[in-house]
């Protein structure tokens, strides 16, 4: 008996070994090399895995950027910081990158959006776009107000105030999730640095606005006359503010009658 359990014991010690040869062989056999750029970039990523760059996290980032196919400033969370260490690593010049930030096309707060109808019960947006009416708010382009963008940002940069979403620029890295959330495209990115901002997403003409809510844009083009740089048009019966040209005079918000051209704070 004790021979016999010695012998097995060495057998089992002589397989571990011949397994572990094959194993370490197979390794070096079949690995597949990584550019170590890749890792290093990687590492200079924030982590967040939020999807903002359009690659399926940080991991498809980091490799687009090493092949090529995404600039070194692609993450939107990481920034200039970011983007300059990327570009250290890959002997490339990173690029301006402008901040951007999310901006809500509506006014239409409790009291100045009409209702259809007064609904009791949990819903988000993007299930009430699928019910009849596409929810309970008038105009159908609107802030529905239920809060799918809240939830899909992941840092706690949205909330929902008096019927609408608003947004804590401080804490927005413009990963675009609520922009990508949002069933009535009513979230869009805009530079940080933007003086003034059309606040109303509404593409019906004015009377139709007017009949809905007390604040929407109504295509009058009274602010496209007043500007001087060219930087306001009206574009399907909404004002559309170019920031690049934009200075910020604010002579447009003056002018529009229903007050929907506003500072962005």
């Amino acid at each position: 008996m004790m021979t016999t359990f010695i012998f097995s014991v060495v057998l089992l010690a002589v397989l571990g070994i011949l397994i572990g040869i094959l194993l370490g062989v197979a390794g070096k056999f079949f690995a597949v090399e990584t550019d170590e750029r890749v890792v290093q970039v990687r590492d200079c990523l924030p982590g967040n895995n939020c999807g903002g760059c359009g690659y399926p996290g940080c991991d498809g980032l980091a490799e687009a950027i090493v092949a090529g196919d995404a600039e070194v400033n692609g993450c939107p969370v990481g920034g200039a910081t970011v983007a300059a260490n990327i570009g250290a690593i890959l002997g490339v010049e990173a690029g301006e990158a402008v901040r951007q930030v999310a901006y809500v096309k509506c006014a239409g707060t409790c009291d100045i959006a009409s209702n259809k109808y007064n609904y009791v019960g949990e819903m988000d947006c993007r299930r009430a776009v699928m019910v009849p009416g596409r929810g309970d708010k008038a105009c159908a382009h609107g802030c529905l107000g239920l809060g799918s963008c809240v939830e899909a940002c992941q840092f706690g940069a949205l909330s929902i105030q008096d019927g609408i979403a608003v947004v804590n620029k401080e804490l927005c890295v413009a990963c675009g999730k609520c922009v990508a959330t949002c069933p009535n495209g009513v979230i869009s990115l805009i530079p940080y640095e933007s003086s003034y901002a059309v606040q109303c997403n509404s593409k019906d003409k004015g009377k139709e606005v007017m009949g809905v809510c007390k604040a929407g844009c109504i295509g009058c083009s009274l602010c496209v006359k007043q500007c001087e740089f060219d930087a306001v048009k009206v574009e399907n019966n909404i004002a559309v503010i170019d920031a690049e040209k934009c200075q910020g005079c604010g002579k447009c918000a003056e002018k529009c009658p229903k007050k929907i051209i506003r500072a962005v704070s």
